[in-house]
């Protein structure tokens, strides 16, 4: 999407090409994205920067959910297939959450589109009954196994992301008092509680004798890798990952599944908004929203499927 100057030298990047880039190598380095997937996320973001540029977007601020809607038209008249269609959407949600997750954005720009059947605007979320086979997964006669539950246990019990729980130190939990501080985005401090679940499988972790001696590099931390190191994101997803497989879900889970899991059920419960944004550490209230509009929408979908007038 990068044009031309009047001199003909290549005109400097866009703030939105800029910050695709950016946004792409974090997938590359912290997510452990595929190089194809990479590249097609590449591909499809660019058509949207294009497409954005071409009507004098230059900037994520300046994105609306009309313009979007304008895109969505046009991605409709090319005739494209609809899993084309469906993968440039999924990279342009993702891009936008990532904005929004980051900061950058108060608000996702695709919630204000009207729903496809066959598409999702809001992020996955998992049903009790899979949050308790995933919690259950591990193989607790295993060191590794009983590492992995306190790990699970411990981020639907606080709603941590990634980097915290891998970044967590024991100084920063009580377990005596059930609560943990977690050191989230910008250095921002939080406390969080913790289930007795959590708390009965994180002392059973701590107390393990065939837990791994840390090496001074890994400081205090809580979860510990092979050999003694601290535990990386990218071990994290995949150890989510394996234990997704053998709780029999068969879809995609990744760490922030399981604190998106923690706070819709918090809602659905009938948890106070203002309660849940302090939990999730989130600086602004309207990042909490969107679970609503995922607990308005799991409503939705039941009414649908029973509602004798629904349709």
């Amino acid at each position: 999407s990068k044009g031309e100057g009047a001199d003909g030298r290549p005109s400097a990047p866009s703030p939105l090409d800029e910050r695709i880039d950016v946004y792409l190598q974090r997938l590359e380095q912290l997510r452990g994205v595929s190089p194809h997937t990479l590249k097609a996320y590449g591909k499809d973001l660019s058509d949207l920067a294009g497409y954005l540029e071409s009507r004098g977007v230059l900037s994520p601020a300046e994105v609306t959910p009309r313009i979007l809607r304008g895109w969505l038209a046009e991605l409709d008249e090319r005739g494209l297939a609809k899993a084309s269609v469906q993968r440039k959407l999924s990279a342009a949600r993702s891009f936008f959450a990532d904005l929004v997750a980051e900061g950058e954005l108060e608000t996702h720009p695709m919630l204000g589109l009207r729903r496809r059947r066959t598409e999702r605007y809001l992020p996955s979320v998992l049903g009790k009954k899979e949050v308790e086979a995933l919690l259950a997964a591990p193989d607790l006669s295993k060191p590794n196994g009983r590492r992995d539950r306190a790990i699970l246990e411990l981020m639907y019990s606080a709603g941590t992301r990634a980097a915290e729980t891998v970044g967590m130190d024991r100084a920063s939990l009580d377990l005596d008092q059930g609560l943990v501080r977690i050191f989230g985005k910008g250095s921002k401090e939080r406390l969080s509680a913790l289930g007795s679940h959590a708390v009965k499988a994180l002392r059973k972790y701590l107390a393990d004798p065939l837990r791994p001696p840390p090496l001074p590099s890994a400081g205090d931390a809580v979860f510990l890798g092979r050999g003694g190191t601290r535990l990386s994101t990218r071990s994290l997803e995949r150890l989510v990952a394996a234990h997704t497989l053998q709780a029999g879900i068969h879809r995609h889970v990744t760490p922030h599944t399981l604190r998106h899991s923690f706070a819709t059920h918090l809602l659905d419960a009938g948890a106070d908004l203002r309660a849940v944004q302090e939990l999730l550490g989130h600086a602004h209230l309207v990042t909490t929203q969107i679970y609503t509009h995922i607990s308005i929408e799991r409503l939705r979908e039941v009414y649908e499927r029973v509602h004798p007038r629904a349709d």
